[in-house]
């Protein structure tokens, strides 16, 4: 049986852009155009060239990638020829293979938002399309507001969609702009549009507004649309778009999909989708989110006792993938809830193997149990328990002691209102016997501690130069003036290692301090220091 083709069209670089603090600058355009290029989209829209400087210059000197390179803007404007509109020839002048507009859909957008009439509309679209055409362009127009237009006007819905196809348009794209559309809806709004439109020409545009942008997308292909519009990790205005980290393993691993259609992603490919998918979160300095489908790191996580004893007899039983057909990991997390299996896998997956027999397995499970009864969290702080089991099994070196520490806020007024703000931080460490006194001044507290810590570890020096604290996370679990404060840190190096520490105490700064240097002496023994 021949498979049919479904084509992937990303707009990370452009709808992605609208994410609440998401800037793109060029370099994260280029960056990220050659991860969708090698991942295997068929199209990356780069932007709206003219709109701003960093869209101008990114199409000036084009990606070199082999997808299809498509600029986004409008049809011609009201009152304004095709000819002489410069939205318009901005488009066609740019670098772009392929020209994407958007126009209304929806006869209520017409003459509320563009204060046009029905009939213009039409002709915007109509003259826009062939225009591009005409200058060798291939097309796509986004119907924008397509699925709520057609709830309440079908045929000036269908005017439009049709209008884009009979101009010569090779992509019609319905979208569900404001979000709010059910799967039930768009199956059997797609599957009136394709009884005018070849299914071949159409693809989609959904919104997550009611979280059902992926669901959404899936039932347009089941009615017959051949192309998915979507962004890495469902960036997007809002609740974000249609995340094509989702859809593209549900279509390449689910046999209802993959038995049918095949996409430009292979099998090898999507073992990179965990990494690219983070890699997108670290260029726009956010934390991925754990708990995304296939690609989270807790997407194969289990943390009941009696679940990790089933996935380590058969992990089918709790896993509806593989982790490693998408280039992620099993996890069976170590907590308060854990048993002896969760124990035994995570000791297995973070290289320290031991038999279930071993005697020192129960004073680590009483030892993690006692611990998070005090408030420590070892789902999300690897690194702090893969010391503990190393200190409980006897197998950590003690590379330093912590003498003493303290650490001055400041906060300084001028006579003109200017405030200044810092802290001073003193650590007192002795390393082999040898007494060691840094200082360091940082823009908070934690920060200055951390810099005076790995100011000087002596003969450990080389192994933390590179380590840097690159994420800080602060819970109070217990209200009160008695609150007890939970900090997790996150390091990475040099080498693109990145490790998770924790520390608790009622004192905020000592918790931090506790969780920097689990994550110094984690450093330590990973790179095999003596």
């Amino acid at each position: 049986m021949t498979k049919e083709r479904v084509t992937l069209y990303d707009t990370t670089l452009r709808d992605g852009a609208q994410t609440t603090g998401v800037d793109f600058s060029l370099e994260d355009k280029r960056q990220i155009a050659a991860m969708l290029d090698d991942l295997g989209i068929d199209y990356v829209e780069g932007g709206y060239p003219g709109a701003n400087a960093t869209d101008t210059e990114f199409f000036a000197d084009r990606p070199k990638i082999k997808a299809r390179f498509s600029a986004f803007g409008m049809t011609r404007r009201q009152g304004r020829s095709v000819e002489n509109d410069t939205g318009v020839a901005a488009l066609l002048d740019s670098a772009a293979d392929a020209v994407t507009f958007v126009a209304k859909s929806w006869d209520y957008q017409v003459k509320v938002a563009l204060r046009s009439t029905e009939e213009d509309n039409l002709e915007g679209i109509t003259q826009s399309v062939r225009h591009a055409v005409s200058k060798k362009k291939e097309v796509a127009v986004d119907c924008e507001h397509f699925f709520d237009g057609f709830k309440a006007n079908p045929d000036y819905a269908l005017a439009c969609a049709k209008a884009a196809y009979d101009a010569g348009a090779r992509w019609v794209v319905l979208c569900d702009t404001n979000g709010g559309a059910l799967p039930h809806e768009v199956e059997r709004i797609v599957a009136e549009v394709i009884k005018v439109i070849p299914g071949a020409s159409v693809g989609v545009h959904c919104h997550d507004d009611t979280g059902q942008a992926v669901a959404n997308s899936l039932a347009a292909l089941r009615a017959g649309a051949r192309q998915i519009q979507g962004t890495l990790n469902g960036l997007g205005e809002r609740c974000g778009n249609a995340n094509l980290t989702t859809i593209i393993p549900t279509l390449l691993l689910k046999d209802e999909f993959a038995s049918r259609f095949e996409i430009g992603v292979t099998q090898e490919k999507l073992t990179h989708l965990t990494r690219v998918s983070h890699a997108l979160d670290e260029l726009l300095n956010r934390a991925p989110n754990r708990h995304a489908p296939y690609v989270g790191a807790s997407a194969f996580a289990t943390k009941a006792g009696i679940h990790a004893s089933a996935v380590m007899i058969d992990p089918k039983t709790y896993e509806h993938v593989t982790p490693e057909s998408v280039g992620n990991q099993r996890r069976v997390l170590v907590s308060d809830q854990a048993g002896r299996s969760n124990i035994i896998s995570e000791l297995t997956r973070l290289g320290v193997p031991l038999d279930k027999d071993d005697p020192r397995l129960s004073r680590l499970l009483d030892e993690v149990k006692e611990k998070e009864a005090q408030g420590y969290a070892y789902e999300g702080a690897d690194a702090s328990f893969f010391l503990l089991a190393k200190r409980v099994l006897g197998e950590a070196p003690h590379y330093f002691d912590i003498e003493r520490y303290s650490v001055a806020v400041d906060r300084r007024f001028a006579r003109n209102g200017f405030e200044d703000r810092g802290a001073e931080a003193i650590v007192k460490i002795a390393v082999h016997g040898e007494t060691r006194i840094s200082a360091a001044e940082g823009n908070g507290p934690v920060n200055a501690l951390d810099l005076a810590l790995r100011k000087d570890l002596g003969a450990y020096q080389k192994y933390i130069d590179d380590v840097r604290l690159v994420d800080y996370r602060v819970r109070v679990f217990q209200g009160g003036t008695d609150a007890v404060t939970r900090v997790l840190v996150e390091c990475a190096d040099g080498e693109g290692g990145r490790w998770s520490t924790v520390g608790v105490s009622a004192n905020v700064i000592d918790a931090s301090f506790e969780a920097i240097v689990d994550a110094i002496n984690y450093k330590l023994l990973v790179s095999g220091a003596k």
